[in-house]
């Protein structure tokens, strides 16, 4: 019998799912089994997976591991959320998935799919510059409330300057941005860590550092608007 090279990498992950017993594993099994999307690949490649890995263990450090509502803007496939859902180091109530694709939705409901079930995840398609962010500090029971605003697409967005004026002031946030200048997407690049605080000026920077990729500088910001 042939195995294909589709069957050939899900029997890895469906090994080391079942040897590890990862529910995050699992679930990524389950949607490139369900899902055809070649960006996949992308979403989980080592330099993602680092930038995620960094910001989580950077989040964990400068503002601690309890939030009630975390909202995730460009957040594509739901990896970040399920890299915070998975560790059990946090204590989050709930995280919300944003992204203007209408193709990322599905797919992220599926990687976080375990967290799905317990009301722990949610997808929304939608264009962040049309969000009502509402007041930093909400009712629990205000739809718009969030401790942590997390948007590590900083450089896909061609007005900044609009979307950062939307955010109130005071609000929690971890913001990521590269020098990636080559890519087509990427139409609001920095140059240096210190042109990237002059766009997101703070009221308190808790940490800014950057990280060194095979092709770009990643950098960020943790604090309060």
């Amino acid at each position: 019998m042939t195995t294909t090279t589709d069957e050939f990498y899900r029997d890895i992950i469906e090994g080391l799912a079942i040897h590890s017993g990862s529910a995050f594993q699992s679930d990524v099994l389950a949607t490139i089994s369900r899902h055809q999307e070649r960006d996949l690949g992308a979403a989980f490649n080592k330099n993602q997976m680092a930038s995620k890995l960094w910001l989580r263990d950077s989040l964990l450090e400068a503002l601690g591991p309890a939030y009630a509502n975390v909202t995730i803007l460009g957040g594509w496939f739901g990896v970040l959320a399920a890299v915070l859902l998975h560790d059990s180091r946090f204590s989050i109530g709930c995280v919300r998935c944003v992204d203007i694709d209408p193709r990322c939705e599905s797919i992220a409901r599926s990687v976080n799919s375990t967290h799905v079930r317990i009301g722990r995840f949610v997808a929304r398609t939608a264009d962040m510059l049309d969000l009502d962010y509402g007041p930093a500090i909400a009712s629990p029971a205000d739809p718009r409330s969030t401790d942590l605003v997390i948007n590590t697409s900083c450089e896909h967005l061609p007005d900044f300057g609009r979307w950062w004026q939307r955010i109130p002031a005071g609000q929690q946030v971890v913001l990521q941005s590269n020098d990636y200048f080559a890519c087509s997407q990427h139409v609001n690049c920095v140059r240096d860590l210190a042109a990237f605080r002059a766009q997101a000026p703070m009221s308190r920077l808790i940490f800014a550092g950057e990280r060194r990729m095979k092709r770009y500088t990643r950098f960020m910001l943790i604090g309060r608007k």
